[in-house]
């Protein structure tokens, strides 16, 4: 850019720009660097242009491929290099994608590589910059009960959160217990240690979980069971505000509600930011999933839109695209040659959060520390041998 431009008008075209862009024009000026370094240029920047985010493998090995999400799909895409902290996550899955972030869970382990009981150890990923963090969950779940996760960022502070919920998860000792203890706890990156919710209305124990959930405009959403009636037990949705850590519960349509499993698979999803349900239904030539959108964040409200017919075996809806397409579990779409395992799709847009982070750092029991040069060195030997 020229000097004679104006600051400010510079400052305006690095909002537009790429991130492997910024972070190259660090090194044209002390101005520049400053400016791109700053916490509010950090906190506020995000590009325009949508990605997805393709996970697929198996439990030894995971692959992430990213893709431009506009009208030369599925041209652009690119494998990404994954970082040690994620290559090093034993028995990894994702649990929430918010703002270019990526939230995975692991096993903890020790220093001999033996998994802790009651302890998770999450990594934060920043999918454009391979920056991570890790955060350790103490008081996980174990025996009869369960343990639901979520994971957001705050949009008046741009802080990430990851979310906790202790339930019961056999429903046939739900009786016998009276309160599930320590139910919900919140990490907040910003003070690097877990707490209570702002909120006490926390989900009755007679709540199940599932693992499928979404973040929409600030609302993270659980599809969830009810055995408040043990004879017969009926879905809902359990919704999470991010901002002011407030649980409600949005009721779904008798059909969603009292869809038996197994007749109806019933998952949620995101289409053109609004919150849909999907019923995954078998059929004598196949499978079909109704598209069921909840309007205009209303609860009870849900509209059917539309069926997608699926005549391939185990193929499954893992989300839309940005048109509005369905994006469907068959990866020969994609170019990638193997019949895979597993395989999911995620949105996300570039972003510079936790760009001011600290390489190798770890959050564990309110504490911040980078870890040691040589366990540094060893955590890369491990990875590139993976």
């Amino acid at each position: 850019m020229s000097d004679h431009i104006p600051f400010e008008i510079q400052a305006e075209i690095m909002k537009r720009l790429p991130v492997r862009s910024l972070i190259q024009f660090r090194s044209v000026s002390k101005a520049w660097k400053s400016h791109i370094d700053s916490s509010d240029f950090i906190a506020h920047y995000s590009s325009q242009q949508k990605h997805l985010l393709v996970r697929y493998g198996d439990s030894i090995e995971q692959k992430y491929v990213s893709i431009v999400d506009d009208d030369t799909f599925p041209q652009h895409k690119v494998s990404l290099t994954i970082p040690p902290s994620v290559k090093m996550l034993k028995y990894s899955r994702i649990f929430g994608s918010s703002h270019g972030l990526l939230c995975l869970k692991g096993d903890y382990r020790n220093v001999r590589g033996c998994p802790i009981s009651g302890t998770g150890k999450a990594v934060i990923w920043n999918l454009s910059t391979r920056k991570t963090i890790d955060v350790i969950m103490p008081n996980m779940a174990n025996g009869i009960y369960g343990t639901a996760l979520g994971f957001g960022v705050c949009r008046e502070t741009n802080d990430p959160k990851i979310v906790k919920i202790i339930y019961i998860a056999i429903s046939s000792a739900m009786e016998s217990i009276s309160s599930v203890g320590r139910e919900v706890e919140v990490f907040t990156l910003r003070t690097g240690a877990w707490r209570s919710p702002y909120n006490t209305n926390i989900p009755r124990k007679s709540i199940q979980f599932g693992y499928s959930n979404v973040l929409i405009d600030g609302f993270l959403y659980w599809l969830a069971e009810d055995f408040m009636n043990m004879d017969r037990s009926y879905n809902l949705i359990i919704s999470f505000d991010i901002t002011s850590e407030e649980f409600r519960e949005v009721s779904l349509p008798y059909t969603l509600a009292h869809a038996a499993r197994w007749y109806r698979y019933l998952s949620i999803s995101m289409l053109r930011e609004s919150l849909v349900v999907l019923e995954d239904v078998a059929v004598a030539n196949g499978t079909f999933f109704g598209v069921w959108m909840m309007e205009d964040g209303v609860p009870k409200s849900f509209t059917k839109l539309f069926n997608v017919n699926v005549n391939t075996p185990n193929a499954f809806v893992k989300g839309f695209r940005k048109s509005g397409e369905p994006t469907i579990d068959i990866v020969e779409d994609l170019g990638i040659n193997e019949i895979e395992p597993s395989f999911f799709v995620y949105h996300y847009l570039e972003t510079l959060l936790l760009f001011d982070q600290p390489d190798f750092g770890i959050y564990d029991k309110g504490k911040h520390y980078v870890a040691k040069w040589r366990a540094k060195r060893r955590l890369l030997r491990n990875a590139s041998k993976v």
